[in-house]
């Protein structure tokens, strides 16, 4: 076909691409059939060489998924797309238009595909979006600044996505790279569906989801539509294909969520309506940054508030931790518990450590010993209360698992010659009064540590 009365009306960087159609709905071979003056340039201009008629895509473009899909959609389905996207191999941002064209062959099809590009990105352009994709987008934002928690609001939202893209299921994956773990945040599944859910809790499955960065690459997303998509996954990571297989996937579209460049977790929808393909693509496209955005900002309050209550030096919980669950217990909304005992213990002779070994050696002393107290009381609350004191608290015990634990920890201090603690426990079962139960332990702690030191005068002042 000639197009070249075409591509001398179109004044911006412009080329007509053809698509090979194969059986059963897929597609080969992409090429670029003919440019007009401005995209021969623009190919000279990134790429060092003259443009050339009826070659690979890739000498006029990065070879790219996504454009590779879009291609196929408007030259095989015909369908109108516009898009924004992130041109990351070459640091530049790319507006992109296509148009059906007519076809005097039943084994190729053709789109006319016009462009700009930008060295930063385009608010106007990106907000340039179908009144329902905005809507649906504004929805999302709204939702997610809204007072409910950040479970609910996220939900919310994938019910939403969901029910756009008549899904079968819609679902937020947390990567913690640093721990090698990953958590569902949120998930959306048909009521009617049967798609078993539960494999993406497992922790063996951060294996599979850590390689889809790599299947991703340099697109914005990942999308299997049919079977000759699922087959490139086979090949390129069959571990995941299994998975895949194993919950029944048939279509999917899978976006990163990033935030300063930081990846964050996943957000994916599957075995949706192909037709509402460029829906959801956009919607998602689009609510990427406002899901990323708020999941980061969520996980940084909540390190914050960790580290208000953690002590930095020995990874217990904090004066400030310990004077918060003191007032939560004593607050008439909270629940008690059956029993409550605590326990006070103090690091003996540990001015003698940094005397005579310097502080450095006395803040190893000090970690040991909550290393050890954290080792013997498992489960309890640890809390480092002054500079050499610990405080434990331990619900529903009884009395005499309260003294057996203590008894252990003055065994296990028999293997570690420069730890030795004085101890004070108070074991209540009936008033369950919190203040006078640590006063008293404090007190037997403090007659436990006269004791000590009258048997090893030595170790008080040297």
């Amino acid at each position: 076909m000639d197009f070249t009365s075409l591509l001398q009306s179109c004044r911006g960087k412009t080329c007509v691409i053809s698509v090979d159609i194969y059986p059963d709905d897929k597609y080969g071979n992409i090429r670029v059939m003919a440019a007009n003056k401005a995209h021969a340039e623009e190919v000279e201009r990134i790429w060092g060489h003259g443009f050339e008629p009826d070659l690979p895509y890739e000498t006029s473009f990065p070879k790219n998924h996504d454009l590779e899909d879009a291609c196929y959609r408007c030259a095989v389905l015909h369908q109108e797309l516009h898009a924004y996207s992130d041109l990351k191999e070459l640091g530049l941002w790319v507006e992109l238009f296509f148009l059906p064209l007519e076809s005097d062959r039943e084994d190729k099809g053709y789109c006319l595909f016009s462009y700009k590009l930008a060295s930063k990105p385009d608010a106007v352009a990106m907000a340039d979006v179908a009144p329902d994709v905005a809507s649906a987008v504004l929805a999302s934002f709204l939702k997610l600044h809204g007072e409910k928690d950040l479970k609910t609001c996220i939900t919310e939202v994938l019910n939403d996505i969901r029910e756009i893209s008549d899904a079968r299921r819609c679902c937020i994956l947390l990567m913690d790279l640093e721990a090698g773990e990953c958590s569902v945040l949120g998930d959306s599944t048909r009521k009617d569906s049967k798609t078993p859910t539960g494999e993406s809790t497992n922790k063996s499955f951060y294996k599979v989801a850590v390689t889809w960065d790599r299947m991703i690459g340099k697109n914005s997303c990942l999308i299997i539509k049919n079977e000759q998509d699922m087959q490139l996954v086979k090949e390129v990571n069959p571990g995941w294909y299994e998975s895949l297989k194993r919950a029944s996937v048939e279509t999917l579209i899978l976006f990163p969520l990033k935030y300063n460049g930081k990846l964050v977790g996943y957000i994916w929808s599957s075995n949706f309506d192909l037709e509402n393909l460029n829906k959801i693509k956009a919607v998602l496209e689009l609510s990427t940054f406002f899901i990323a955005a708020k999941i980061s900002n969520y996980q940084l309050v909540k390190k914050l508030e960790l580290l208000s209550s953690i002590d930095l030096l020995t990874g217990v919980k904090n004066r400030n931790a310990m004077n918060n669950r003191i007032l939560d217990f004593t607050s008439e909304k909270y629940r008690k518990p059956e029993t409550l005992g605590i326990v006070f213990a103090d690091l003996n002779g540990l001015k003698r450590v940094n005397d005579r070994k310097g502080h450095i050696a006395g803040d190893l002393l000090i970690k040991t010993a909550a290393e050890l107290i954290s080792q013997v009381f498992s489960g309890a609350d640890v809390y480092r209360a002054g500079g050499d004191e610990f405080m434990i608290i331990v619900e529903n015990c009884t009395d005499e698992f309260l003294l057996e634990k203590v008894e252990e920890l003055r065994r296990l201090c028999d293997s570690h010659p420069d730890v030795s603690f004085s101890i004070g426990r108070c074991f209540d079962d009936s008033n369950l009064d919190i203040l006078k139960d640590m006063s008293l332990a404090d007190a037997r702690m403090y007659e436990d540590k006269e004791q000590y030191y009258r048997n090893n005068p030595d170790k008080k002042y040297r």
